[in-house]
């Protein structure tokens, strides 16, 4: 990698001299926590078991890059999420989530350019499809939380439930889903710009033409050939025409 340089004010670019053309990408690829919204999901719904602080601690280091088993942190911390029901999460949804800034402008501006648009996630469905539908995005891989039947009808089990893909979304799965999504599509990985903000979406932002870290863990800083430091997602537009 080149050296960073501020390419404007909370704004550092290397590897590649701007502007770009928005149009030559075909593809780009989001996280959703923390990036294309301003929560942690999994953070907020075990606050409504009164364990967001331990649940917080986990988060932040898997973010941090300090736990390299992704998949056992989260089923950690969806241990402690057992009894919470969509109710509370509900609540998160309606209650806590926002959109970050810019996210509706710059994918707005990735549609008219003609890319298609992807979320992946090692957050939970019950999120990511409601971001999707808000934002008409094309494509989605995140995680089941399983849901209790029964005489507890509508509470967490504390477990997820496994996918035709496999079990959890973590750093390599988003990678994997990049990459069939390019297959699917008939593009190269470098027609593709992918955005995040935590250690899980080095693996992504690795094989994007164009990676992109979003008010992000230091590690992800350093490796992105964008660091949005300051404002919104569609900062990125400066550097793309």
């Amino acid at each position: 990698m080149t050296t960073p340089t501020e390419f404007a004010p909370g704004l550092v670019l290397q590897g590649f001299t701007p502007p770009l053309n928005l149009s030559d990408f075909k593809l780009i690829a989001f996280d959703m926590d923390s990036t294309l919204i301003n929560i942690e999901c999994v953070d907020e719904i075990a606050d409504a078991a009164g364990r967001k602080p331990e649940v917080a601690a986990i988060t932040e280091a898997a973010m941090r890059g300090e736990i390299t088993d992704y998949k056992d942190s989260l089923r950690q911390r969806v241990a402690l999420l057992r009894g919470v029901t969509v109710a509370d999460m509900e609540q998160v949804l309606t209650q806590r989530l926002q959109l970050n800034p810019g996210a509706e402008a710059l994918v707005k501006a990735c549609k008219a350019a003609g890319l298609k648009v992807l979320l992946v996630s090692g957050g939970f469905t019950y999120f990511t499809d409601r971001v999707r539908d808000r934002l008409g995005i094309d494509y989605t891989r995140s995680n089941v939380l399983e849901i209790e039947s029964g005489p507890n009808c509508g509470q967490l089990t504390g477990r997820m439930v496994d996918q035709p893909w496999g079990d959890i979304c973590d750093g390599e799965e988003k990678r994997k889903m990049l990459l069939e999504t390019c297959a699917r599509l008939g593009i190269s990985p470098q027609q593709t710009i992918a955005m995040g903000d935590g250690a899980n979406d080095l693996p992504m932002m690795g094989e994007a033409g164009l990676s992109v870290a979003y008010h992000a863990k230091p590690a992800v800083r350093a490796q992105a050939m964008v660091a949005i430091n300051d404002g919104g997602l569609d900062r990125l537009l400066e550097v793309l025409r």
